[in-house]
């Protein structure tokens, strides 16, 4: 979710949102794992309390609110407070507070609520023995944890090898995923993983049908394997088939499922390997979705590829596109995340604004009407982390070290939590 990360100069308005996430670089930023997130059919956002609303598909108690109904408006989750990040995924949510433990409430017949049990909770639980943690992510049924000692753990379903352990039995509590570390960044696709090490290689594991663990290979694995030659990277993200890594030259990479051109290089081909987005320069965030990409670039501006069958694309058609188009009418967007068909975006004001299917009220406009373009969510919370405005603008640098988890604003040293 790499956005408002990496940018060294911002304006006021842009602040209030940006010290948050500067919370959130307790990795190098996971689309999943943000202020926003958008699971197959639902979406959360952290409100400026530290509390957490989510609107779309409650089927498995997604939402959290304990029910199991659907919300077009975004609903509270429970009692949560003092959330720092969250993640969606396939039908279960998850939230890392300041004090490093996880909750995890949705969908959980494998396990992927951690909590050592298969039945599924319409409010937060405890994930089972995780402190320290600080970062998270969600794939289709399984879940995946950073901690401050750079390993990974990961639990629930695990028939591809997605939680890298060596084997293919789900776990319901954490497992340490195998020879991991120096991780700091973390993502979760419907059935394999990546991971960003400290040296900028990544690093996957699971399914590899399509070629997304992007070794070069068909083979799936239920260890780490390392992601072609790629180095330099700063930001990942991994949608249902295919994966996203952000370069520190502000180029983006894509490799796996292609049929949709979620990859970006103006084709339909699966890739095993790495291939460059045509024509993206200044990216400072990714996002990919079920069969979409999206990426935000440094000017504010936010720019999407592959499926567009439910207008998630939003350029106002419907119209596949194999290379990136501008997203309409929308600017000052510092992080996006992405759905099965829907798309996420939120603006430096707070405010958060969606495009692309709406059958379950993803969009949280208060109705079930898709749209093509980017409509605003009704009612939500304001999002981020309000500070007073500086009297100069274009007065910050902030400077993120996520291995000692502390953030540099000017001569001011800032704990992350």
């Amino acid at each position: 979710m790499r956005r408002d990360f990496g940018v060294q100069r911002m304006n006021k308005q842009t602040i209030s949102v940006a010290l948050l996430c500067a919370t959130t670089l307790l990795l190098p930023t996971t689309a999943g794992a943000q202020l926003i997130a958008s699971g197959y059919y639902h979406s959360l956002a952290v409100c400026s309390t530290g509390a957490v609303e989510g609107w779309g598909d409650n089927t498995y108690g997604q939402l959290g609110n304990a029910s199991n109904t659907n919300s077009a408006v975004p609903v509270q989750v429970g009692t949560l407070t003092d959330v720092a990040v969250i993640a969606a995924a396939g039908g279960h949510s998850l939230a890392l507070l300041n004090n490093g433990t996880v909750r995890a409430w949705g969908w959980n017949n494998h396990g992927q609520l951690g909590d050592g049990s298969n039945g599924s909770s319409n409010v937060p639980v405890p994930v089972n023995t995780l402190t320290g943690i600080t970062a998270i992510a969600g794939g289709g049924a399984h879940s995946l944890a950073l901690k401050n000692d750079g390993t990974v753990w990961a639990w629930g379903y695990n028939s591809w090898g997605q939680l890298g352990d060596g084997t293919n039995v789900e776990s319901a509590s954490p497992l340490q995923v195998n020879s991991l570390t120096g991780i700091v960044a973390i993502a979760a696709g419907e059935v394999n993983s990546l991971a960003l090490k400290d040296d900028g290689t990544l690093w996957a594991w699971g399914a590899n049908e399509q070629g997304q663990l992007g070794n070069g290979t068909l083979v799936s694995s239920t260890v780490p394997v390392q992601v072609g030659a790629l180095t330099g990277i700063t930001a990942i993200s991994v949608g249902v088939g295919h994966s996203l890594a952000l370069k520190d030259d502000g180029t983006v990479w894509s490799w796996g499922y292609n049929v949709h051109g979620a990859l970006g290089n103006g084709t339909n081909m699966n890739s095993n390997v790495p291939v460059q987005v045509n024509s993206l320069t200044g990216i400072s965030g990714i996002a990919a979705g079920g069969y979409h990409s999206i990426a935000v670039k440094d000017d504010g501006t936010t720019w999407a590829w592959g499926f567009n069958s439910t207008g998630q694309l939003g350029n106002g058609t419907y119209a596949v596109s194999y290379v990136p188009v501008a997203v309409s009418s929308i600017t000052d967007i510092v992080t996006v995340a992405a759905g099965l068909a829907h798309s996420v975006a939120l603006k430096a004001d707070g405010t958060v604004w969606s495009w692309g299917g709406n059958s379950y009220g993803e969009l949280g406009t208060g109705n079930n009407t898709g749209s093509n373009v980017p409509v605003q969510a009704t009612g939500l919370c304001l999002v981020g982390l309000a500070v007073a405005d500086l009297s100069n603008e274009d007065a910050i640098t902030l400077s993120p070290n996520p291995t000692s988890g502390v953030f540099q604003l000017d001569d001011m040293q800032v704990a992350g939590s």
